[in-house]
């Protein structure tokens, strides 16, 4: 998601026979977090709410997705990581998130990949998608954003575990962009 790409996005989503497109922000202001400088002269905390903030209006640009994600993907290159990190700060920006794609029925997806770069959870983390599942959001995927074949469903056992402590009992996986409900 990138507010400078979307008719771009657009165009490329509807020029192929997508299973499933993921949405996911890389970059909040040409600078991802993955880079040291994104965290320059702003507060670990103004970083994160910035990040979240981007979310949210690159959502109300962009609908032409089915999953969100690794919602809280900045914290695995925060200067303390998930330390500090807590749900309710981000709160406000957060339940918008998570209201949209539960008007617009998208999942959000549970990520392990945050696991192998030290952060102690899932992504989302747990207080968002024990949220998610109080607000009647029901559709999940499940991706360990894996840059290797050695990570291809690493840590899933922990999504499960997740999601089940959540009060879920299905996840998704798409075909066609159209979800199908398996039982976990």
């Amino acid at each position: 998601l990138q507010t400078d790409a979307v008719k771009e996005n657009a165009v490329y989503a509807k020029c192929y026979d997508f299973d499933m497109i993921i949405a996911s922000l890389h970059l909040v202001d040409k600078v991802d977090p993955y880079h040291p400088e994104y965290f320059m002269d702003k507060t670990e905390e103004e970083a994160y709410g910035l990040y979240f903030t981007r979310i949210y209006e690159n959502l109300l640009r962009f609908s032409n997705f089915d999953t969100l994600g690794h919602l809280d993907y900045i914290i695995r290159y925060g200067e303390n990581k998930d330390k500090n990190y807590r749900y309710e700060i981000y709160k406000a920006t957060i339940d918008k998130i998570l209201e949209f794609l539960i008007e617009n029925e998208k999942a959000l997806e549970i990520n392990t990949g945050g696991i192998r770069k030290g952060v102690r959870d899932v992504h989302p983390a747990l207080d968002i998608l024990k949220k998610y599942k109080s607000m009647g959001g029901e559709l999940i995927t499940i991706g360990s954003d894996a840059h290797n074949v050695s990570d291809i469903g690493s840590d899933f056992s922990k999504a499960e575990e997740a999601l089940r402590e959540c009060g879920f009992k299905y996840y998704c996986a798409y075909e066609n962009r159209v979800a199908e409900f398996i039982k976990l």
